[in-house]
């Protein structure tokens, strides 16, 4: 594969995240509006960080069953590329939130099994891209960012219709052998690139960022 991969760093919280991410390569910057994570921002706070990233960067709000109101209010506030649908939203819901804001939306679905992958295919007239993420364990306060991996296995030689983005426990000394398994051409991370739940290292988003890049699936 000649180009290189897209990595998504999310849960970003300060203008020095940011900056990390940015300067290290990311092609995608990830806010959390979901006040169960360590890595919560409120609409203001999206706001001024979505001010700091340049041009050709994309910002995705992350959210998690979030409804009309909730999403108003967030996006009167900040300038956000692409909507994170993280919880469980309905492709009806999906369509929904595409025709009401005409902004891009991404799907994330839960993977543990094959009978999971069954799901996908519902999302993927609606959804403009897939997050391929590992399902959380029963009772987890997280439907993402819990640093677990799924059998990267379950999706090897698989393609979708739409463009798609591999998560789940992702690390630097792990991304290349999920690219050459899964020929994911983007990946996200957020625990994966921590010192502590929430906190991230520019040392680990650096070491990410050149590592996914220089995979070949």
């Amino acid at each position: 594969m000649s180009s290189r991969v897209a990595v998504k760093i999310c849960g970003l919280t300060s203008p020095q995240t940011v900056e990390w991410a940015v300067s290290a390569g990311a092609a995608y910057v990830g806010f959390v509006s979901f006040p169960r994570s360590p890595r919560h921002l409120s609409h203001d706070e999206i706001a001024a960080l979505a001010q700091a990233v340049p041009f050709g960067v994309a910002k995705v709000a992350l959210t998690v069953d979030a409804d009309d109101t909730a999403l108003d209010a967030l996006l009167a506030a900040a300038a956000i590329d692409v909507l994170q649908l993280h919880g469980h939203e309905s492709p009806t819901r999906v369509a929904e939130v595409k025709a009401r804001y005409g902004l891009p939306v991404m799907k994330a679905v839960g993977v543990a099994d094959a009978e999971d992958l069954a799901a996908l295919d519902s999302y993927l007239p609606v959804a403009d891209m897939i997050l391929l993420d590992a399902k959380p364990p029963k009772g987890a306060d997280l439907p993402g960012g819990n640093g677990l991996a799924f059998d990267w296995r379950l999706i090897e030689g698989r393609d979708w219709s739409k463009p798609w983005m591999l998560a789940g426990g992702l690390t630097s000394d792990t991304v290349a052998e999920a690219i050459r398994l899964t020929g994911a051409r983007q990946v996200d991370v957020s625990s994966g690139v921590e010192s502590a739940p929430g906190m991230k290292d520019p040392t680990r988003i650096a070491a990410f960022i050149r590592a996914a890049q220089a995979a070949r699936g």
